[in-house]
C-alpha cells in the first residue's frame, strides 16, 4: 500500500526537500500541497491524504487552528506537526488540538519518515524530548500563572517571539499578522499575566524562553 501524504508548509525549500524525501520512498507519495491555512483546508478536502504534514508558522491562519479545522472536518486523517517551534511550547497543544505528533523540522530524515510511519500504523509520535516534558508534567501539574496554560496559541506564539528577541515588526512579519495586531496581543498578555508595564511582556518572555532551554 502507498500511502498519500498532504505538505502544508509554505517555505518553498522546506517543501521541496519534504517532496523529494517522501519521494524517494516506496510506501508514501505527496499527494499535495499548501503554503496557506485556507489554500490547505480546501485542497485537503479534495485530495483525502491519509497523513498531513502541517507547519505551525503559514500564513492567513495558526498551524494549530488548522488541525483543529481537518479534525472536524475529517476526523479520520491524521495529522504530524513538523515545524521549528519548540516542542516545550507547543508539543501538548498541537496534541490537544488534534495532531498524533510533532517533530522538529531540525530532526534527521529518518527520524522524521519514523514520525510518519508510526502515525500512519495509528500510534501517536512523541520525540524523547516531548515525551519526558508530557510526563513531567503529568506528573507535577503545571503552573496556573504559566504563559502554556493562561496565553491563547497566537498569544503563545507572540509571547515566544518576544522572548527569542523579535520586535515588534519582526513577530508580525514572521506571524503574517500586523503590527497593530501583534501590539493587541501584546496588551492582551500583559493584562493575562498581570504585569503593569509593555517592556514587563518582553523581560518575562525572554526569561522564560531561556528557562525552556535549561
Amino acid at each position: 500500500m502507498v500511502y498519500r501524504i498532504f505538505l502544508v508548509e509554505d517555505h518553498p525549500v522546506m517543501l521541496e526537500g519534504f517532496a523529494r524525501m517522501l519521494d524517494s520512498e516506496p510506501d508514501v507519495e505527496v499527494c499535495g500541497q499548501a503554503r496557506s491555512g485556507t489554500e490547505a483546508l480546501r485542497a485537503i478536502a479534495e485530495a483525502k491524504p491519509d497523513l498531513a504534514l502541517v507547519d505551525l508558522s503559514i500564513p492567513d491562519m495558526n498551524g494549530l487552528d488548522v488541525i483543529k479545522q481537518l479534525r472536524t472536518l475529517d476526523p479520520q486523517l491524521a495529522t504530524l506537526v513538523v515545524t521549528a517551534h519548540s516542542e516545550a511550547l507547543y508539543g501538548e497543544r498541537a496534541l490537544r488540538a488534534g495532531a498524533k505528533g510533532f517533530i522538529s523540522k531540525d530532526a534527521s530524515s529518518d527520524a522524521i519518515l519514523d514520525a510518519i510511519r508510526t502515525v500512519l500504523r495509528g500510534d501517536r509520535y512523541l520525540s524523547p524530548a516531548l515525551r519526558d516534558h508530557v510526563e513531567e508534567q503529568a506528573a507535577n501539574g503545571q503552573d496556573e500563572a504559566s504563559p502554556l496554560t493562561i496565553l491563547s496559541d497566537r498569544e503563545l506564539e507572540v509571547f515566544e517571539h518576544f522572548g527569542r528577541g523579535y520586535s515588534t515588526v519582526k513577530t508580525a512579519e514572521a506571524l503574517f499578522i500586523s503590527p497593530k495586531t501583534v501590539e493587541t496581543h501584546r496588551a492582551n498578555i500583559k493584562r493575562k499575566l498581570g504585569l503593569e508595564r509593555a517592556n514587563e511582556v518582553i523581560q518575562r518572555a525572554t526569561l522564560w524562553v531561556e528557562s525552556l532551554r535549561d
